[in-house]
């Protein structure tokens, strides 16, 4: 099999072999495709389990088990994240000066 390489992935491949990591370019192909079986591999389960919580979240929908966000609900919400940051941060330079 002939594989053809840009410039800039041949120079990587050539550049880990004299690292003395691989004892040559093929074993660092092998290691390439070994780690793209495994990032395909773990792609496939991240896609699985957010199917599932997809298939959830419209089953929570369905049932009703939700909370409905309107503008003035979620700026109640940033204000009060909002008050509580700016008490601890009063809080931390207090304690700096104490």
């Amino acid at each position: 099999m002939n594989v053809s390489l840009t410039s800039k992935l041949e120079k990587l491949v050539k550049q880990k072999v004299k690292s003395g990591l691989y004892n040559s370019a093929s074993e660092v192909i092998r290691e390439s495709l070994r780690l793209l079986e495994e990032r395909d591999r773990i792609n496939k389960i991240r896609i699985r389990e957010l199917r599932k919580e997809v298939a959830e979240g419209i089953g929570q929908l369905r049932r009703g088990e939700f909370t409905e966000v309107t503008d003035d609900s979620l700026s109640k919400t940033f204000g009060e994240i909002k008050a509580r940051g700016r008490k601890k941060l009063s809080a931390r330079k207090k304690n700096r000066t104490a």
